[in-house]
């Protein structure tokens, strides 16, 4: 599903999602500056938690309470991550965000048999496109 959408246009794209009732793996992938945190931030904030949420660049995650939980991968090393736990982390009941969640993460999830959600950000003018794919 493709839409295109000012970026106060966001909620209807999160009433599409119905995250609420909808917990799990949301990949957000697009280049620098394509608005994966602004996304992110909206998500957090229709899930009803009052927080300040900025990308976790340096840190790798950030979690927010109430099974909500935030990860920046940009330029990290999967093979790394992965041996520190980050499959894990990603299984725990909530909702997982990660920014720069390329085709590389989206292949080993599937080949584990994880459903996620992939959202591809893409500039169009003032606007945002937004490709959604289930898995």
């Amino acid at each position: 599903m493709e839409l295109i959408l000012s970026q106060n246009e966001i909620p209807q794209l999160l009433e599409i999602l119905d995250l609420p009732k909808r917990r799990g793996i949301y990949l957000l992938s697009g280049t620098l500056a394509s608005g994966k945190t602004t996304l992110i931030q909206a998500m957090v904030k229709t899930l009803g938690i009052e927080a300040n949420v900025t990308s976790p660049t340096y840190l790798t995650a950030l979690e927010y309470g109430h099974g909500v939980y935030h990860y920046d991968i940009y330029q990290k090393d999967l093979n790394a991550l992965f041996a520190l736990g980050f499959l894990e982390e990603i299984e725990k009941e909530g909702w997982h965000f990660i920014e720069w969640g390329d085709e590389n993460l989206a292949k080993i999830l599937k080949g584990i048999g994880l459903s996620f959600c992939r959202i591809v950000i893409s500039l169009q003018g003032q606007k945002r496109k937004y490709t959604i794919e289930e898995y």
